[in-house]
């Protein structure tokens, strides 16, 4: 069964505006259709073979650099407005830039080495690894300091009410997770021979003839589900070790193959906390590409889970404890926790990075910390399906949607 959940309000990652039907909408040729990607590609190779082309249409092209799984940023502050903390942007480049630094450690820049991101705006967007140049790349100015920061980080910095910065930080997941699962497909699968990347990145070929083998961006599939004890008006919370200190959240867990989502939801709930779910109901879904590196995407698809025993037996291997809590107690929680003050903490620490922290000097409070003092415990922020899924039911319920 589907939620009423309104899906109007993109989740993080989520809604990125240079796929899909935003960018459709903004260009007369659709950027995901073949002809939108040939004329892209075509046009990318022309420029990096004609430096003097290049230099009077190179305005139609922008480049985002990723080194080590982390894109380029820039950071600014008007500290005048002293309500308002520093802004991060993408920090996009030229293909003379890009092409500058590549050969300043003796490498050419190919078409080959750039992943295609989308087209709006009369713009094609790419984004290209940086990781194995010779020397660090250097961008920006005096005026303009940029940086390599952690898409984690990004995503905690990130002003939920800013549609810009979501739109910004879906744009980065998206590449990230298209890079780092091409520096896992090096190699064919079947054959063990070198691929190479194929329709701009989109995907990869093995380069054996008598194999062939296609290979496609992985994602992995991932149900996160709030378990609901509809009688007593409460819902389970767990906890995992590597959690910070008094964050609880869903269930969570991977979709075995020859699984239905709902029978996934019903399997790792049983197993980590011992209790039977009765009827499943569909929440929403989030791209993950902050997970481990060898899961470049994750995909998160929730869901609420009705109990239909109570008696909690926690899988210590899985989690370090779980335990219901009342709606009322929940609705405490979620007014407790700081968010604003955690994303304005962390939107300073990436300011920081930006502006280039000396050796030994602390950077601002870790980014973890998002609690008030008095908090007894807090929930996942709005970044994650988790928060949306507990915060849902908290204030509005799911009562209508269960039969």
């Amino acid at each position: 069964m589907e939620s009423g959940y309104s899906t109007s309000r993109h989740h993080t990652f989520a809604g990125n505006p240079l796929i899909g039907a935003a960018a459709a909408s903004s260009a007369s040729v659709p950027s995901d259709s073949d002809d939108g990607l040939e004329s892209a590609v075509a046009s990318i190779r022309n420029l990096l073979a004609d430096t003097a082309e290049e230099e009077a249409a190179g305005s139609g092209i922008r480049i985002l650099p990723f080194r080590h799984g982390k894109p380029l940023v820039e950071s600014s502050y008007a500290s005048t407005n002293s309500d308002e903390g520093p802004t991060w942007r993408l920090a996009w480049q030229s293909v003379h830039k890009c092409r500058e630094l590549f050969e300043a450690s003796g490498l050419k820049l190919g078409g080959e080495s750039l992943v295609y991101l989308g087209q709006r705006n009369e713009v094609v967007y790419w984004a290209l690894d940086f990781t194995d140049l010779n020397l660090v790349s250097q961008f920006g100015s005096e005026e303009r300091k940029n940086a390599y920061v952690e898409l984690r980080t990004l995503m905690v910095a990130a002003d939920w009410s800013d549609e810009n910065a979501m739109g910004e930080i879906s744009i980065a997941g998206h590449a990230r997770a298209i890079l780092e699962w091409h520096g896992l497909c090096q190699f064919c699968g079947r054959c063990g021979t070198k691929t190479s990347p194929q329709k701009a990145g989109k995907r990869r070929h093995c380069q054996n003839d008598s194999c062939k083998k296609s290979f496609y961006p992985r994602v992995d599939p991932v149900v996160i589900m709030l378990v609901i004890d509809k009688a007593n008006d409460r819902a389970l919370l767990s906890r995992q070790s590597r959690f910070v200190p008094r964050m609880w959240s869903c269930l969570a867990g991977f979709i075995e193959p020859g699984e239905s989502l709902e029978e996934a939801v019903r399997r790792e709930t049983q197993e980590e906390v011992g209790i039977e779910v009765g009827e499943v109901i569909y929440h929403s879904s989030q791209p993950w590409p902050v997970g481990p590196s060898s899961m470049p995407c994750q995909l998160m698809v929730g869901f609420f889970a009705f109990a239909k025993s109570f008696d909690i037996c926690v899988d210590k291997n899985e989690l370090e404890d779980a335990q219901w809590h009342s709606r009322e107690d929940v609705k405490k929680d979620l007014t407790f926790a700081e968010y604003k003050k955690a994303q304005r903490t962390s939107a300073f620490r990436v300011h920081q990075i930006c502006g280039g922290v000396e050796k030994g000097q602390g950077l601002t409070s870790d980014f973890n910390v998002e609690i008030g003092e008095l908090a007894p415990m807090f929930v996942p922020r709005s970044f994650a399906i988790a928060h949306h899924l507990i915060s849902s039911w908290a204030n509005e319920g799911v009562g209508g949607l269960v039969s």
